[in-house]
């Protein structure tokens, strides 16, 4: 394994010689897939521009609020939460490499919060849809009272297939009309 020299360096590098060593570190260290380097080594060379283009700072002197306006003006780009929220892991991980590597004492995203992202509601299916599937059903065939039932049983209590598949008769009490 790749070892690193844990004091810290005089000379500090420029973001070539940083994101170069950083590199490295994905590869020997982290042992990622040649996808997940290239999506992180792409959000750092961005951050990197950024930095150099806006603010001509130096991996050493990235602050805290350098990071925020960087955040703020990915997000006025259009980009994605999901994105955003993988810029930011990125960012994290090289900063905490720096540490490691010697680079910087101090961490300037540890007070960086990821955005929240949502999670997706499910596609349903329409009343004319379950209408629809409920009639392909034929009770007279083996299956299908079952199969009915269990589609039934999906569609009026909103379960998921995997409860529907665990279910257990002492999990449905028939007088009252419910399951458990």
């Amino acid at each position: 394994k790749y070892h690193y020299i844990h004091h810290m360096k005089q000379t500090f590098m420029t973001w070539e010689q940083t994101i170069e060593s950083y590199k490295t570190y994905l590869i020997l260290e982290k042992a990622l897939s040649a996808n997940s380097i290239e999506a992180y080594l792409n959000d750092i060379r961005k951050f990197a521009e950024y930095c150099t283009t806006e603010q001509e700072v130096q991996p050493n002197a990235v602050t805290y609020d350098l990071l925020k306006d960087y955040l703020a003006y990915i997000g006025e780009s259009g980009i994605s939460h999901r994105t955003q929220a993988r810029t930011i892991s990125s960012i994290r991980s090289f900063f905490k490499f720096l540490i490691f590597d010697g680079q910087l004492e101090n961490n300037p995203t540890r007070l960086l919060e990821t955005p929240k992202i949502g999670r997706k509601l499910p596609n349903i299916l329409t009343v004319e849809e379950i209408d629809t599937l409920l009639r392909t059903i034929n009770p007279q065939k083996s299956g299908g009272q079952r199969n009915r039932a269990m589609i039934e049983m999906l569609y009026s209590c909103g379960l998921r297939v995997s409860e529907l598949i665990n279910l257990k008769i002492s999990d449905v009490n028939f007088r009252l009309g419910i399951v458990k």
